[in-house]
This record gives C-alpha cells, sequence and structure tokens, in this order.
C-alpha cells in the first residue's frame, strides 16, 4: 500500500470517525437540552476556538501541500534547463571527446527519466535513481577529464558548473519526493476534526430529529479536503498527478541527437 492509498484509507475511518462523532455529540446534545434548555449556553466560545484552530490547520496544510506541488513542478523545468545548457557546453571540450560525452549524458537523462516512471509504484529515490546516479558519477569523470588540456580554458569553467547543476537539481527532487509535515501535524488535524464533529453533533442535539444532509455533508467536507490535501502532497501516486511536467525533460532528452 503506498502512501495515498493509506492517505485515503485514514480519510475513510475518519469520515466514518466523524459520524460516530456527530452521533455521539447529537446525542449529549439532546440529554443536555432536554435536562436544561440553556444548556447550549457558555460552549459557544469552545466551539468557535475549536472550529477555528481546525480551519487554520487545515488552511496551513493545504496551502504547504500546493506550494511544496508547485516547487516540484518548477524543479522539473530547472532540471531540464540544466540538462540543455550541459549538452550545448559540450561543444567546449575537444571534438574527440564530445561523443562519448554526448553518450553519457543521454544515458544519463533516460534513467533519470525511467526513475521519475517507477516513482508511482516506489517513493523511495536512492533505490529508483541508482542507475541515474551512478551513470552521473560516470559522466562526471568523463567530463573532467574531456576539459584537461588541450582543451580551451572555457570547457572547464562552463561546462563543469553547467554538469554540476544538473547533479544538484537531482538531488534537490530527490530530497523534495520525501519532504512532508511532520506525522504530528496530521495527527493533530484528525484529532481537532473528530473534536470539532463531536461540538457540531452536540449543537445539532437542539433539535431531537436527526439532520443527515447537515450531518453527511459536516463530515464529507472536512475529510474530502483532508484526502486532497495527502494527495496533493504525493504527486507521483495519487490522483492529482506531476506526471505530465516530465513532459519538459523528455522534450529536451528528444532534442540530444
Amino acid at each position: 500500500m503506498n502512501s495515498v492509498m493509506l492517505g485515503w484509507f485514514a480519510t475513510c475511518l475518519l469520515f466514518c470517525g466523524m459520524l460516530v462523532m456527530l452521533e455521539v455529540g447529537r446525542r449529549l446534545g439532546a440529554r443536555a437540552f432536554a435536562a436544561d434548555k440553556e444548556a447550549k449556553n457558555g460552549v459557544g466560545p469552545v466551539e468557535g476556538a475549536v472550529f477555528a484552530l481546525l480551519g487554520l490547520l487545515m488552511a496551513f496544510t493545504f496551502s504547504g501541500a500546493l506550494s511544496r506541488f508547485d516547487e516540484r513542478r518548477g524543479w522539473i523545468v530547472d532540471e531540464a534547463n540544466a540538462v540543455g545548457t550541459a549538452w550545448l557546453r559540450i561543444d567546449l571540450v575537444p571534438e574527440a571527446q564530445q561523443a562519448q560525452l554526448r553518450d553519457r549524458l543521454r544515458a544519463y537523462v533516460d534513467a533519470r527519466l525511467a526513475g521519475y516512471a517507477r516513482l508511482h509504484a516506489e517513493s523511495h529515490p536512492e533505490a529508483v535513481f541508482a542507475d541515474a546516479e551512478r551513470l552521473g558519477s560516470e559522466l562526471w569523470r568523463a567530463a573532467t577529464g574531456a576539459v584537461q588540456p588541450p582543451a580551451l580554458p572555457a570547457a572547464s569553467t562552463l561546462l563543469l558548473p553547467a554538469l554540476n547543476d544538473v547533479f544538484d537539481l537531482a538531488a534537490v527532487r530527490a530530497a523534495a519526493i520525501t519532504r512532508h509535515p511532520p506525522t504530528v501535524v496530521y495527527t493533530m488535524l484528525f484529532v481537532l476534526a473528530l473534536t470539532a464533529a463531536l461540538f457540531a453533533g452536540y449543537g445539532m442535539g437542539i433539535c431531537q430529529r436527526r439532520r443527515w444532509l447537515h450531518t453527511i455533508g459536516f463530515a464529507l467536507v472536512i475529510c474530502g479536503t483532508v484526502g486532497v490535501t495527502l494527495d496533493v502532497e504525493h504527486p507521483r501516486q495519487g490522483l492529482i498527478r506531476i506526471d505530465g511536467f516530465d513532459q519538459t525533460l523528455a522534450q529536451v532528452r528528444a532534442a540530444m541527437r
């Protein structure tokens, strides 16, 4: 079970838990209001604080997930631009060594694209990008050898930094795959959602009849937002995917002839 499936499973459990807490709260509220018509007085500030904190935490987690999603998209473009720059700067080394460097860079980019294609089933970048790292090391050794005299002085000052940018962006993207909020944040979010459901049910207890539209709608909206947030946090495995942006790097690879 990957991270997204686990997240949606936890969201379904949260939905069921909120329905239970809404019913428990409704029954507690109904008993309290039957015994004391003013039982609702004085609990408003507590309910308001819990709902406000829940809304604030949901807003920050959702905003953070979208921000990380946008960053990942930007890094795809940055890596593609870095690869394109390195490809062009291979022209600076002696012609006899250009073919070897171009072959190694093509192989490296192919390994990177293959690794991203496998990330939907595997979230550990060290496993899927092992071949790319090995090819990158070979490419770097070949490049440092190619810029030695009698190569032009500009070869070392322009080609090596370009390749370094390629490898740095690969490391940044690998780190972004496992960059998520601490588990305690989501634990707190789930606890607050259940607490809010209890208080919401208590408030609905003033009416003896169950209001299914409000009950299911409240739980569905909260759980839907949580589920989408968890989905956006793992854009290689869920419904909201980032795979399409890999075409930017694939287009650069197609032009490397």
